[in-house]
């Protein structure tokens, strides 16, 4: 026998020849099983939030979107409604004045002695002249109450100088008002926005009277 044949005999004999590879194998299965293992893992780290968790979020996120709905809508109601008061109060100047120019008409138009309308329809309708004059169109409501009601200021020997609103509520202008108004600023209520016509010359007090 040859010393080749010897060496490839005594390394089949050898017990270690198999071994060596089956501890390769061996360890090759370890690693298979150890990487389930770690993605197993894995998942249960990255499982999602039970029911009731999420639900509780939900629940949470709504209260804050309702709370931050609420305080937007009561935010725009106000301004809305300081927008609508001070459309209100232009509306209620200009009717004002429009009651100011008529009793001036009435007044300076009279024949004969100066008087004042003695009712709100003698601006409507004035029967002092054959043909009866209008010094105003219509009888106005007052945009602060929504009433064709309105306060009278008592002129001196009899009717009426000037009109004002019977509101109680506070206005918001306070300030910049035309030199005929002037006397509104820092008024405490809309009653205190007096309408009146007094001639030049005379001085008279005005002073809130009934009302009509």
């Amino acid at each position: 026998m040859s010393d080749t044949e010897q060496r490839e005999r005594n390394l089949i004999s050898n017990p270690g020849f198999f071994g060596r590879g089956q501890g390769r194998n061996s360890a090759s299965r370890v690693r298979l099983v150890r990487r389930p293992a770690a993605k197993i893992v894995h998942a249960r780290a990255n499982r999602p939030l039970p029911a009731y968790l999420q639900r509780g979020f939900t629940y949470l996120g709504l209260l804050i979107i309702i709370a931050v709905m609420g305080a937007g809508l009561a935010a725009f109601g106000e301004l809305f409604s300081h927008a609508a008061q001070r459309e209100k109060e232009r509306e209620l100047i200009f009717i004002g004045n429009q009651f100011r120019g008529a009793i001036a008409s009435y007044y300076n138009k009279s024949p004969g002695a100066k008087v004042y309308p003695k009712k709100l329809e003698d601006l409507l309708e004035d029967k002092r002249f054959p043909m009866p004059q209008h010094h105003l169109r219509r009888v106005y409501s007052d945009p602060m109450t929504g009433k064709a009601e309105w306060g009278m200021v008592e002129a001196p020997g009899g009717g009426f100088m000037g009109v004002y609103s019977l509101s109680e509520e506070t206005p918001i202008k306070s300030g910049n008002f035309t030199v005929a108004d002037q006397a509104f600023e820092g008024a405490e209520h809309y009653t205190k926005w007096i309408f009146a016509y007094s001639p030049p010359g005379l001085s008279a007090g005005i002073a809130p009277g009934g009302k009509r």
